[in-house]
């Protein structure tokens, strides 16, 4: 397995000359291509640009297995293949196929990680390892495109059917990462076939970064339908141009006027990416932790409590007290829900707020991405459990990083 930098621009000679007469056919054909034609389109475009084929593989809504959209192979295991490795660390990976080389190449959209693309020639010189890259791109965008209104692309994600809650809910829930040049937002949630009451939410607006984490009582559709009332009034209100405050005097609303009887936990935060101040309202949920230099800073983003979202009458909170701080380059945020630290092993033990800060800390010290490190971290809180959550489990993790712009 060989590791593959970013190769230098290199002059395409007559070996790899392509006909962009054709290539240019192609890609219009992509544009209304079906989603389940893509990995026949993918074998044509690797073609076209001197390359052998190609297989497109999406991850699965674990992130435990890389799926082929050619039905007829079998997925690969992201912790123990060299797709998997291309996929965990977004960088190529070259294997030796006898005659052939294989490049399996990152599919990316943004920073969301998408899966693979497996790109099979005979020769692999800077100018191919380019155009691998090149497809990757293309497939990428296809694939997010595509994905948002086929159910085919949908189900091979899937390895085993989702109850109700959780199909209303993931209709809600934005990609696991998004980010930008000064920031990063990731997330994820278990149990991904069975979530109910708990969602995250991240957004960029120009240069502010919106985060949400919810949690709402129960664990049924009610509590789907909470969740799905409370994102999609944060939504209104901060698409409508409204500040933080405005965004959660807005869930207040909405809870209290359409489902009177329910009410969710939470935390909203807006980081503003050019300056790094942060600003935050817990409306009793778990506080944040902020983790700077490889450390929790204890009771940094501590709060007086404030009652929970959708209460209504005389319980309804007059106004949300917001909390503001700046980050320095480099910190990390975490919002999580208590499914996280509530878990709990064969003997009763919790899984635990340190076991939990410190597997972040090591792992990004490792040098893990930080949707690297949330992927692993879920699987360990799952594996600690045998895969038997009693609670919803979600985290999102958010590091502004102007440095990198």
């Amino acid at each position: 397995m060989i590791p593959v930098p970013d190769p230098p621009h290199v002059s395409a000679g007559p070996r790899v000359a392509i006909d962009e007469n054709r290539l240019e056919e192609l890609i219009t054909e992509a544009q209304t291509a079906l989603p389940f034609e893509l990995p026949d389109l993918a074998n044509r475009c690797a073609a076209a640009l001197g390359l052998g084929t190609a297989l497109i593989y999406l991850v699965d809504l674990q992130q435990q297995l890389l799926v082929p959209l050619d039905e007829a192979l079998e997925p690969l295991p992201v912790d123990r293949s060299p797709a998997g490795w291309a996929y965990r660390t977004v960088t190529p990976r070259v294997v030796d196929a006898g005659n052939d080389m294989i490049a399996w190449m990152p599919l990316i959209d943004g920073a969301e990680r998408l899966g693979v693309l497996a790109v099979r020639t005979a020769v692999l010189d800077g100018v191919r390892m380019r155009r691998s890259r090149m497809l990757a791109h293309l497939f990428a965008m296809l694939i997010t495109s595509k994905r948002a209104y086929s159910d085919w692309l949908a189900a091979r994600a899937r390895i085993t059917p989702m109850r109700l809650p959780a199909e209303m809910l993931r209709a809600f829930l934005p990609s696991h990462t998004i980010g930008s040049r000064r920031c990063v937002s990731t997330a994820v949630l278990e149990p991904a076939y069975e979530i109910a009451g708990d969602a995250f939410d991240h957004s960029v607006v120009k240069d502010v970064l919106h985060t949400m984490i919810i949690d709402s009582m129960g664990h049924d559709v009610s509590a789907g339908l909470t969740t799905s009332v409370a994102m999609a009034a944060a939504r209104n209100a901060r698409r409508g141009g409204g500040d933080l405050a405005d965004i959660v005097g807005s869930v207040d609303q909405a809870l209290a006027q359409w489902l009177p009887d329910h009410f969710c936990t939470g935390v909203l935060c807006h980081l503003d990416a050019a300056t790094g101040v942060l600003r935050w309202v817990n409306c009793g949920h778990p506080p944040p932790l902020l983790i700077r230099a490889e450390r929790v800073l204890e009771g940094a983003m501590d709060s007086p409590p404030q009652p929970p979202i959708g209460l209504a009458g005389q319980l309804a909170p007059a106004t949300r007290h917001v909390h503001e701080t700046t980050l320095e380059p480099g910190d990390c945020v975490l919002l999580y829900t208590d499914g996280v630290v509530e878990a709990r092993d064969d003997d009763g033990a919790e899984f635990g707020l340190a076991r939990f800060t410190d597997f972040i800390i090591r792992s990004s010290a490792a040098g893990q991405r930080p949707a690297e490190v949330l992927r692993l971290l879920i699987h360990a809180i799952l594996d600690y459990q045998r895969n038997q959550l009693r609670d919803d489990a979600t985290i999102l993790l958010f590091e502004w990083r102007p440095q990198y712009q």
